[in-house]
């Protein structure tokens, strides 16, 4: 029960794009969102990676030219770039499921 509480507060992030600057643009409002996060939850863990090849996209989504996320394995955003509000409410479903 406890290990499966830790796990839950660990967010495992990815986004997804092979445009380094749509990388860039979804990294930062993430990195904003995050710190609110934090602030709410400090025991809170996150883990960010990059997907950033067409192979990598396509096991996810079959969109390639805008950026997508995934938090935990499972799609949350598909080809937009979303708000701060948006992450967040991700988030905090994602640490409740």
């Amino acid at each position: 029960m406890i290990l499966r509480m830790i796990l839950r507060m660990i967010l495992r992030i990815k986004i997804l794009s092979y445009h380094s600057v749509q990388r860039y643009a979804i990294k930062q409002t993430l990195w904003a969102t995050l710190n609110v996060l934090k602030n709410e939850n400090p025991e809170v863990r996150w883990e960010i990676s990059e997907v950033k090849d067409w192979a990598g996209i396509e096991r996810y989504t079959p969109v390639l030219s805008a950026p997508s996320i995934v938090i935990n394995e499972k799609l949350v955003s598909v080809g937009r770039f979303p708000s701060k509000q948006e992450l967040l409410g991700w988030l905090r479903v994602t640490m409740e499921e």
